[in-house]
């Protein structure tokens, strides 16, 4: 066992921040836009952690609907809105390249990944997988989505809000109001 009874896997890269009594998760993602299964998220990965990163990662494969900026600013409200005292223990980041990375920059022992579906289950083993021989140190936990939230995906949000659809039920309502605002008026004729 290591300082703080924590015990230190063989091959892990040591760090600092593992012998501090904060442990810090990493929460990766595109949130384009930010839904409300994030929210839940986000709320799961606190009830884990002391703090958490929520890290935007820039991945040149999408094309996504909002701006980094946007996107970061959605996230900021999301954190916002937890509340005064929760919203201390989250910050927003940016990253590009790998969120392994990302996570040891921000000082994460943590890597938070939702699950939606027996679907996801696979994909993010593999992931929880490959991260771990990148970087031993860091564990990957799997967050079961709340049955409220775990139909929502940035997708179809993305989707039903392309169809001039009301996405106020998947999305925080700050994000709902970006949405409105940048959808064209619809063709009355």
């Amino acid at each position: 066992m290591g300082l703080n009874n924590r015990a230190i896997r063989p091959g892990a890269v040591p760090r600092p921040e593992v012998l501090s009594l904060t442990r810090i998760a990493f929460y990766p993602g595109t949130f384009d836009p930010v839904t409300n299964g994030h929210v839940d998220m986000l709320n799961g990965a606190l009830a884990l952690a002391d703090k958490v990163v929520v890290g935007i990662g820039i991945n040149s494969a999408k094309s996504p609907l909002f701006t980094l900026a946007e996107r970061k600013a959605m996230v900021a409200g999301m954190i916002k809105d937890l509340g005064r005292s929760e919203a201390k223990r989250a910050s927003v980041v940016t990253f590009d390249g790998l969120a392994v990375t990302a996570a040891r920059t921000a000082g994460a022992t943590i890597l938070v990944r939702g699950l939606r579906e027996a679907n996801d289950f696979d994909y993010e083993m593999q992931m929880a997988g490959t991260n771990r021989t990148l970087d031993p140190g860091l564990t990957t936990v799997l967050l079961p989505a709340s049955p409220a939230v775990r139909h929502i995906t940035a997708t179809l949000v993305r989707q039903i809000a392309g169809m001039g659809g009301d996405v106020s039920p998947f999305v925080p309502a700050s994000v709902a109001r970006l949405i409105a605002r940048r959808r064209p008026p619809a063709n009355l004729a």
